[in-house]
């Protein structure tokens, strides 16, 4: 997908899973369906997606699987909440729970950006307050958007990765 200024408005949205979905689904297979359901959402069209990857659990979690990870760019106009709504329901329709912090989850669907927006209130906080800290967000962020830079610090998607340490992550073929 090309960077400039077409996408400057775009929304960025972290899809993630290390547990089989309400169906049965594997990981992969849920986050694959979850993308799918993003293209007109709210009138948000799916304009790319990065590709998937297997990371490790952050934090660490002993006896936790792998996630499956990769980040999606939707163009077009949605209320914030209204698409956190949305979100969560797609979420709720592949049987997430949340029964502590960092549970393993059937599906994570976590909104990055929404263009240049930045707002601490109400949810959801934009952009992501610890997006620029994830690996396993910034590593697939590169590849749908390599351009993006971060609304409130201004760095670019190399910039905030220089700034972290390696972590375990591989890329699905």
């Amino acid at each position: 997908m090309p960077d400039g200024t077409v996408g400057e408005a775009d929304t960025l949205v972290a899809i993630g899973a290390n547990l089989p979905g309400a169906d049965g689904a594997a990981p992969l297979a849920t986050c694959r369906a979850a993308a799918a359901a993003l293209d007109g959402l709210l009138g948000l069209s799916l304009v790319g997606i990065s590709g998937w990857w297997e990371t490790a659990p952050e934090p660490p979690a002993p006896g936790s699987p792998w996630y499956v990870n990769g980040v999606a760019r939707l163009r077009g106009g949605a209320d914030p909440a209204a698409l956190l709504a949305a979100l969560q329901g797609i979420e709720a329709a592949h049987g997430r729970v949340r029964p502590y912090p960092n549970a393993p989850r059937t599906l994570d669907l976590d909104i990055i950006a929404m263009g240049r927006l930045v707002r601490a209130v109400p949810d959801p906080v934009l952009p992501h307050p610890r997006a620029h800290l994830r690996r396993f967000v910034l590593e697939p962020l590169a590849q749908v958007w390599s351009g993006w830079t971060h609304p409130a610090s201004g760095l670019s998607v190399p910039a905030m990765l220089s700034e972290l340490p390696p972590a375990p992550m591989r890329p699905l073929g």
